[in-house]
């Protein structure tokens, strides 16, 4: 869901940005710094899983775990989506500097939605309702993703509109496999760790 350089409209990109510098600050005062590593593993996750990706027209279809994120971090996942795609944008060329806060918003606000939809649930007892929820939030997260890299490039011109619709249907594979993933990843943490999903926002 990278959306390339030289894409985006001016209004859509210094928007994109003051969007993105609000939740970082959001995040940035809301993270306990003994949670930092917790923070950077899942960081690292984030910029593996999305590396491998597949063009499409001004985007791009791969792995984000932008639910997974949510669901674990809370608002620090801001911070941990900028600083992941801005050294994509610097090693690799993936998406862009001047789109790096559209990119970072559009990934990092619906994993905050996810958090706020999903994670209680997911901590519940009804081992049942906890991985439909898990399952969900993975889903949803490439859903509302998807959605708000349309909404941008809509946003941008009518030579994007196209792009726009097709972005969300050719997502649809990679919410099946990012819900699954967050299924299983939820699971095995709720077994064996679960002091994981405790949201890592201590500090107020």
């Amino acid at each position: 869901m990278h959306i390339s350089e030289g894409v985006l409209s001016g209004p859509v990109l210094v928007t994109g940005a003051a969007l993105t510098a609000a939740g970082c600050g959001i995040g940035l005062r809301k993270l306990d710094y003994d949670k930092v590593p917790q923070v950077a593993i899942l960081t690292s996750a984030f910029f593996v899983a999305s590396l491998i990706h597949i063009p499409l027209g001004p985007s791009s279809a791969h792995l984000v775990l932008n639910g997974l994120m949510g669901l674990l971090l809370g608002w620090p996942v801001f911070p941990a989506i900028l600083v992941a795609l801005f050294l994509q944008a610097l090693l690799f060329q993936f998406g862009g500097i001047t789109s790096l806060g559209v990119n970072t918003f559009n990934m990092a606000f619906p994993a905050i939605i996810c958090f706020y939809l999903f994670s209680y649930v997911v901590k519940g007892e009804n081992n049942l309702i906890s991985m439909a929820a898990a399952f969900a939030c993975g889903f949803s997260g490439i859903l509302l993703g998807s959605l708000m890299v349309a909404i941008s490039l809509a946003f941008t011109g009518d030579p994007f509109l196209g792009v726009a619709k097709v972005v969300v249907a050719a997502h649809l594979p990679v919410m099946i496999i990012e819900g699954l993933v967050t299924l299983f990843a939820a699971g095995f943490l709720k077994k064996l760790k679960p002091e994981l999903l405790e949201v890592v926002h201590a500090k107020r």
